[in-house]
C-alpha cells in the first residue's frame, strides 16, 4: 500500500523448497516429489504387483505414490529417511525385510550403493521398478556397442535382467531435478549365475580400462601382466581346490566410486598407459600363455565396448582354465 511500510519476506534456508501442504523439501537428501497423478498410476501398473505382493518402498516422501501401492497390494514397508514423513530409516543402513516387489522413488547419489544391496537381498524378491537419472538408467540398460555400456551395465546384468520402462521429465517433479528421469524394472536372475565375486571384478577393471581398446592390446600392459603373473605364482604355490572354491557364490558388493565414469566410459579408478602391441623387446613366457589364450579364444580383436554378458564369462572361464586368475 502506498506510504506504508514495506514488509520483508523472511528468507528461507538454503537448499529447501516449499511445499503447498507445509513441507520443506531438502534438496540435499534429494528430495523431488513426483506430483503428475497420471505418471504415479502408469508406474503402479506397470509395475505388475499381485493382490497378495508385500512391497517394499523407498523414498515414500509424502504418500501420493503409496496410497496407490496400498489399494494394489497387500501390505507396504515403507523405508524414508526424512522423520517428518514416516519412520524414520536410512535404506543403506538398514536391514530389508521380505518383500516381493520394490518400488523406489530414490535420491540419485545412492543409485549405484542400492541397486547392488537390493540385488544382495535374499530371498531374491520378484522385481523393483526403480527410478533413476536418466544417464544412470540408461547405462543399466545398455547394450554391447552403445555409449553408455560399460562395467556397470555387464555387472547389473550378471545380476538381473533390466528393461527401460518410461521415460519420466523434470516437470513432474516438485521441486524439479536438473535432469530428467527414467523407471526401469531390474528383475534378479532366479537361478543366479554362478561366478567367483573377486574374479570376476578384477577381471572387469582391466577389460574396460580401456574400452574402446582390443582386448590384445590391453593385455599386453606390462602392468596387467606383472599382475597377472604375480597371481598365477601364488596360486601355484597354493593349494588349486582350495584357492578357487572361495568367494564362489557371493554376490557382488560395489562402491559407488566404482561406478564413476568419464563421459568416454574410461574408469577414473584404473588409468594405465597401453603398451603398442609390436614394441619391441621379447615376450616372456608367461605373456605369451596370456596373449595365447585371446587368440585361441577368438578375443584378441575384441574390444569390451561390444562383448556381451556371455563372452565376457566365456573369456574368464578360458583364462581360469590355464592358470591365469584376476585376484
Amino acid at each position: 500500500m502506498a506510504g506504508g511500510k514495506t514488509k520483508k519476506e523472511k528468507a528461507r534456508p538454503a537448499g529447501h523448497t516449499p511445499y503447498q501442504g507445509g513441507i520443506s523439501f531438502h534438496k540435499s537428501k534429494g528430495q523431488h516429489i513426483l506430483k503428475n497423478p497420471l505418471l504415479v498410476d502408469s508406474i503402479v501398473q506397470k509395475s505388475g504387483i499381485k493382490s497378495t505382493d508385500v512391497i517394499l518402498e523407498i523414498g515414500p516422501g509424502t504418500g501420493n505414490l503409496t496410497k496407490k501401492l496400498l489399494e494394489a497390494g497387500k501390505r507396504v514397508i515403507a523405508v524414508e529417511i526424512d522423520a517428518r514423513m514416516v519412520i524414520q530409516g536410512d535404506v543403506l543402513k538398514t536391514e530389508l525385510p521380505y518383500f516381493d516387489i520394490c518400488v523406489a522413488n530414490i535420491p540419485y547419489q545412492i543409485s549405484s550403493p542400492l541397486t547392488f544391496k537390493l540385488l544382495k537381498h535374499q530371498p531374491a524378491f520378484r522385481c523393483a521398478i526403480i527410478m533413476f537419472q536418466r544417464e544412470f538408467a540408461m547405462r543399466l540398460v545398455a547394450q554391447p556397442g552403445d555409449k553408455l555400456y560399460c562395467r556397470l551395465t555387464v555387472n547389473t546384468q550378471l545380476l538381473s535382467r533390466v528393461s527401460h520402462l518410461l521415460k519420466v521429465g523434470r516437470n513432474n517433479f516438485r521441486p524439479p531435478p536438473k535432469v530428467d528421469s527414467s523407471v526401469v524394472r531390474i528383475e534378479p536372475r532366479k537361478p543366479a549365475l554362478q561366478v567367483n565375486q573377486k574374479e570376476w571384478d578384477g577381471f572387469l577393471r582391466i577389460c574396460f580400462n580401456r574400452k574402446n581398446k582390443t582386448l590384445g592390446s590391453i593385455f599386453r600392459q606390462k602392468s596387467v601382466i606383472n599382475l597377472l603373473e604375480k597371481n598365477y605364482k601364488t596360486l601355484q604355490a597354493l593349494n588349486p581346490a582350495t584357492a578357487q572354491e572361495e568367494d564362489t557364490n557371493d554376490v557382488m558388493e560395489f562402491m559407488d566410486e566404482d561406478m564413476e565414469m568419464d563421459d568416454d566410459g574410461v574408469d577414473d579408478g584404473m588409468e594405465m598407459e597401453v603398451e603398442d602391441g609390436n614394441a619391441e623387446g621379447e615376450i616372456s613366457e608367461f605373456k605369451k600363455k596370456v596373449l595365447d589364450v585371446l587368440k585361441k579364444s577368438g578375443f584378441e580383436g575384441e574390444r569390451s565396448s561390444k562383448l556381451k554378458l556371455q563372452q565376457f564369462l566365456d573369456l574368464l572361464s578360458q583364462f581360469n582354465k590355464d592358470g591365469i586368475h584376476f585376484s
